[in-house]
């Protein structure tokens, strides 16, 4: 059984690097709202986030966030609003619970990476929030770390 606490990299520190910076640096500045926690994983200059809207054709995709200023912004209105929220369970466990992170394609300074939710989290009031879609990540390595530059998220998990 796999452990949604523990990086499945132990022994690789590039995609170790990457793993700790989307799963628990970004679950853990989502659920204290605190941008200030992962501004420092971007790549500012040229970056792009596609919402793919959970839809299953790029025609329905929409350019959401041309600027990491448009995103943050986005990121900051969902962690807020998720932080008012209620639930029956531990959110930060659920959350990693749901999340899988495995798949690291490396190529020379640049990496696809495939982040996947898959599961919920119930509220307080009994209800149920689905957490199903999957987001690739376009990241590099930028002034000696890896960084976000980019991404297409919020697509159908699984596709088709």
């Amino acid at each position: 059984m796999r452990d949604p606490f523990k990086n499945p990299f132990p022994s690789d520190s590039a995609r170790h690097a990457i793993w700790e910076m989307l799963v628990p640096r970004d679950i853990d500045a989502f659920l204290a709202a605190d941008w200030s926690m992962v501004e420092h994983d971007f790549v500012e200059e040229g970056f792009i986030g596609i919402d793919g809207r959970k839809e299953v054709s790029p025609d329905k995709w929409r350019l959401a966030f041309p600027t990491l200023s448009a995103y943050r912004q986005e990121w900051l209105r969902q962690a807020k609003d998720f932080a008012e929220q209620s639930f029956a369970e531990d959110a930060r466990t659920a959350i990693f619970t749901t999340t899988t992170l495995e798949d690291i394609e490396i190529e020379g300074d640049t990496a696809l990476v495939r982040k996947k939710f898959d599961g919920g989290i119930t509220k307080s009031d009994n209800t149920r929030d689905v957490l199903q879609w999957q987001t690739l990540y376009y990241c590099r390595l930028h002034e000696g770390r890896w960084k976000i530059s980019g991404f297409t998220g919020y697509l159908p998990n699984p596709m088709g």
